[in-house]
């Protein structure tokens, strides 16, 4: 009863702590107390009181194109890219990483399909993609030369 109060204690200040984090948190005042308790234990004593929390499916965020700002105009879609630095298309993507997800953005040329830039970033946000760009303005992009920076999501045609 004793390991139970402890634990309801901490699940009061802490309400979505785990066994893993409750059993170190705990570890101290257990020894204090001359309660020997490992984590499997915790984790059995936990589960035989209805104590164990659920882990709740993550879900990565991603882009919501269906938004009132300003959507601009498709200006490769009658364009045949025929040399390398044309054009660049840029995409964003999620990776699952240890517990949580990193957004990958990349910016590839779209003739000859090589990736120019790339960031990963742990968040959705504009700071990733710019990155990203930075990258590839800083080793691929001739001052004076016309580019078009395209977002993916249909075809590029190429010779």
């Amino acid at each position: 009863m004793l390991v139970l109060d402890m634990v309801m204690a901490i699940r009061r200040d802490i309400p979505g702590l785990g066994t893993r984090k409750l059993h170190l948190l705990l570890n101290e005042p257990f020894i204090k107390s001359g309660i020997k308790v490992g984590r499997d234990k915790l984790h059995t004593i936990l589960q035989a009181h209805n104590l164990i929390l659920r882990r709740k499916r993550q879900i990565p965020k991603t882009t919501d194109s269906n938004h009132s700002l300003k959507k601009y105009p498709n200006l490769l879609i009658d364009r045949v890219i025929d040399a390398p630095s044309q054009a660049w298309v840029c995409d964003i993507t999620y990776l699952c990483i240890g517990l949580g997800f990193g957004y990958l953005s990349i910016i590839t040329d779209a003739y000859s399909k090589v990736i120019v830039g790339y960031c990963l970033h742990p968040f959705l946000t504009a700071e990733g993609s710019l990155r990203a760009l930075e990258m590839a303005l800083k080793n691929n992009w001739e001052k004076g030369k016309e580019l078009i920076h395209h977002r993916a999501g249909g075809p590029v045609r190429s010779r």
